[in-house]
């Protein structure tokens, strides 16, 4: 009975409900999207290309792994944990005659895979330039479509894209930067793949060039195994693993050969995982409080018709489970047609992600049903919890008092939800206090947003008395504004509740907004003022491609110059992931200033290093102290702390010597080079024409197209965010409309009362105008206290860095996001006769 009664409700009401469904329909969607992005890091495919013909295939471990034994109770628990390493493991090359060896296989091809940038003005369209030895040809298959292979050093096979691309052919020069100085080279052949290679551009190198240029004697990237006819794979893999035991080496089969080939696809895995669970988790939080506040205006509406079912003897399960029906309802039709919109959503987003670089193409989107299974599960349970919350004021009453309240607004709120506003305010309090303490973004960030969220359910719960104050206090200035300001100021005393149902979704705008754009200006800032304050160099050379050769940096010592080469890179030490560099010790004190607080920056050395304030204090170090870490390619070392140094936001947590560094990355190229010399720019740029990607420039230039790439990061957080901020202001515009629709008989009285229009409209903008004013305080207040915390925990300054325009534009849009959707359905409303309006049914 009652669910016919709810379904009749709902028909008749649909207007009523339509706030419901768009809340409860962007919800969904929201949650579809981040659920895809998941999804993606969690099962998305990553095909392999270069290994398309080897079935199987031997790779170093890409992971630091560390096992704890505990001891409890008398009984074991042995944990296991695995993090990935930055940079490609390599494996010796004597692996191959074991595996060689192995009953089934046929053939081992060992694969060189390195840094090899063609510089043609054509460029690769995008895709990434690898190096090869020709003998490794036969992983993928390529095969010569045109001339020989290459048997000189300076000799050369290009594949058919780029030679297509670049028009080049047989007989004709190509330069090409690897991981030295750029060399020319003959083109020899035109290789074709025999399965099609979509993400990377491959050139072949004569074996004794490929070795030089991989600068790892000794070592190899993989191992293609190629099975005797008619053996099985994965008996072949099983028997490779038997004859690999004791070794770091893996083996991989089928779709684990991908992750093997594009290293950066499987680490976008873990990144994607991250930003789909943070963003999911932000959009689940604020929908809750979205939803809540729309199902409250919602039952607040329809106060009078429950108290009058109330009076006819329904009792208070009835009254749940009859807006628990029509929740469940609302809720289904809205979640699944927003689960399936967040489909689309969540593949534009995705796209975007990957047109901006932090997810590459080699990690194919998921589509499954997971998502929009789970986004509509998330809505049904939001939509009967929110109905719950709403309707618990009017089931605990008795009857008389509901209809007595829904004559005229309660002066105060309940003494339960009072309590609860002053629980979620400490609670706020205590995630700002934690944030001072954390120094970490990663553990920062999340705790920010958090923050936040948690303020603004203490503003939805305390809003009624709020909105009271904010009257009180605006009842001056809006009196002089004539008829409207009155009308305004006693509704903003007699509806408080339902004002505050508008303040919240602003507030949230406001804050948000204001705390997602000034946490990275923040850090921003402070890193760069490091960096300008750190660096004593006069000239600063980079690249406009993979980097700086070292043959420049001895070009210009040749000239009696002072150079630090700067290559970066990532460390772990245990599990913990530290950014970090390599510079050239020799005059490095002319060079680079990073605020030593300990110790000497003359120690550092080959078996030395320096480290931040941050690091010291997270792995209690000292000048002194052994510090035992894992490269970026996995290689263990073990080190003497030289100095401490306070500049680690502008310059990285550990500092290595420069040489140590470039023997276990990728890019062995210098980010940039530090210079100190009394000559001119053109003498230096004169000096290093023989390089022609080389730009020298003064250190504020060079901070300048630094910050050109913090901002492509701080645009993945803002696209990341942004949909959040989004659904907020659809918030904002659905709740309003849903306040001001109600109020037709309000307006119609006015007019019958003697009100114009005009005044009416007059009285709506002064309210939409007051509410913002509120907000803006409130949002404002609560991102200053939290990018306040952020910026003493990250920064060690209580000094957030606002853009006064971007926050001027932020209320600017909340502003007119407000007036908007308070002026259109105010003047739909006052179309009705004002006569009808007042003698309408309800």
């Amino acid at each position: 009975m009652m669910l016919r009664y709810a379904l009749r409700t709902v028909r008749a009401r649909t207007a009523g409900f339509l706030g419901a469904f768009i809340a409860l329909m962007c919800a969904a969607a929201l949650i579809s999207a981040c659920g895809s992005l998941l999804d993606t890091g969690l099962r998305g495919a990553i095909r392999t290309e270069r290994y398309a013909a080897a079935p199987v295939v031997v790779s170093a471990d890409q992971s630091v792994h560390r096992t704890t034994v505990k001891h409890r109770h008398g009984k074991t628990k042995v944990k296991h944990k695995a993090k990935p390493i930055a940079e490609r493991a390599w494996l010796s090359e004597r692996l191959g005659d074991r595996i060689a060896r192995t009953p089934g296989v046929a053939r081992v091809v060992p694969e060189l895979t390195f840094l090899a940038q063609p510089l043609v003005p054509a460029g690769t369209g995008g895709r990434t330039a690898y190096g090869h030895a020709w003998d490794s040809a036969a992983l993928t298959p390529y095969r010569l479509s045109a001339g020989r292979a290459p048997r000189a050093a300076d000799e050369l096979v290009v594949d058919a894209d780029l030679a297509a691309r670049a028009r080049l052919r047989p007989g004709a020069r190509l330069t090409v930067q690897s991981t030295s100085a750029p060399r020319g080279y003959r083109i020899t052949g035109i290789a074709t793949a025999a399965t099609a290679v979509r993400h990377q551009t491959s050139l072949f190198f004569s074996a004794a060039e490929a070795r030089r240029l991989a600068a790892h004697p000794g070592q190899v990237t993989a191992f293609g195994v190629l099975p005797a006819t008619g053996t099985d794979p994965q008996r072949v893999r099983q028997a490779v693993a038997r004859t690999l035991e004791g070794t770091t080496a893996r083996v991989s089969t089928g779709d684990a050969r991908g992750p093997v080939e594009f290293l950066d696809a499987a680490a976008a895995r873990t990144r994607l995982v991250s930003m789909g669970a943070a963003m999911g988790g932000t959009s689940l939080l604020v929908a809750v409080l979205v939803v809540v506040g729309t199902f409250a205006l919602t039952v607040q509406q329809r106060h009078r018709e429950l108290a009058l079912l109330r009076a006819v003897a329904a009792t208070p399960g009835q009254i749940r489970g009859l807006l628990g029906r029509e929740a469940l309802i609302v809720g289904a039709a809205a979640g699944t047609a927003g689960a399936l919109l967040g489909l689309p959503l969540g593949g534009w987003l995705y796209a975007r992600f990957v047109a901006l670089g932090a997810v590459p193409a080699t990690l194919e989107r998921s589509a499954g049903l997971f998502p929009p299974l789970a986004a509509l599960t998330a809505t049904l349970l939001g939509a009967w919890a929110a109905a719950r919350i709403a309707s618990r004021r009017i089931t605990r009453i008795r009857p008389a008092e509901a209809l007595a309240e829904a004559a005229v607004e309660r002066t105060r709120p309940g003494r339960g939800r009072a309590a609860a506003g002053l629980v979620c305010l400490a609670g706020g309090a205590v995630l700002v206090a934690l944030l001072t303490s954390l120094r970490t973004e990663a553990a920062s960030t999340p705790v920010t947003l958090l923050a936040v969220v948690v303020l603004c359910v203490c503003v939805a719960l305390l809003g009624p008395l709020l909105v009271r104050a904010a009257a009180v206090l605006l009842a001056p200035p809006l009196r002089l504004t004539g008829h409207g300001g009155r009308l305004a100021t006693a509704n903003l005393r007699g509806n408080a509740a339902r004002m505050a149902s508008v303040v919240t979704p602003l507030t949230l705008l406001v804050g948000m907004t204001c705390t997602v754009l000034f946490v990275q200006t923040t850090l921003g800032d402070a890193a760069r003022a490091q960096v300008r304050e750190g660096v004593r160099a006069d000239w600063v050379v980079t690249g406009q491609g993979p980097g700086v050769p070292g043959e420049a940096a001895e070009r210009l010592r040749a000239r009696h110059d002072t150079v630090t080469e700067v290559v970066r890179t990532t460390v772990r030490v245990g599990l913990d992931k530290y950014p970090a560099q390599g510079v050239t010790p020799a005059g490095l004190t002319r060079t680079w200033d990073p605020d030593v607080t300990a110790g000497s920056l003359d120690a550092l050395g080959p078996g030395t290093v320096a480290v931040s304030g941050l690091a010291a204090r997270q792995q209690h170090l000292r000048p002194g102290s052994t510090l035992r870490l894992t490269l970026g390619d996995g290689t263990p070392a073990t080190l003497t702390v030289a100095a401490v140094y306070a500049r680690g936001l502008g310059f990285g947590d550990l500092t290595f010597a420069h040489d140590l560094v470039a023997r276990h990355v990728d890019d062995p190229l210098a980010a940039s080079l530090l210079v100190s010399t009394p000559r001119p720019q053109r003498r230096l740029a004169a000096d290093l024409r023989a390089f022609p990607a080389l730009r020298v420039s003064s250190p504020a230039g060079a901070q300048a197209l630094g910050a050109a790439h913090e901002q492509t990061n701080a645009e993945v957080n803002y696209l990341a965010m942004g949909l959040v901020l989004a659904f907020t202001a659809i918030a904002v515009v659905n709740t309003l409309a849903m306040s001001v629709a109600e109020r037709i008989r309000e307006f119609a009285l006015l007019r019958l009362a003697g009100a114009t229009r005009r005044q009416v409209l007059r009285m709506l903008r002064t309210e939409s105008l007051s509410l913002l004013f509120l907000a803006t305080a409130l949002g404002s207040g609560i991102a200053l206290a939290v990018l306040t915390a952020f910026s003493v925990g990250m920064t060690g300054r209580a000094a957030p860095s606002v853009t006064p325009l971007l926050y001027v534009a932020v209320v600017a849009v909340a502003g007119l996001l407000a007036l908007v959707a308070g002026a259109l359905p105010g003047r739909v409303a006052l179309r009705v006769p004002a006569v009808t309006a007042a003698t309408a049914k309800e």
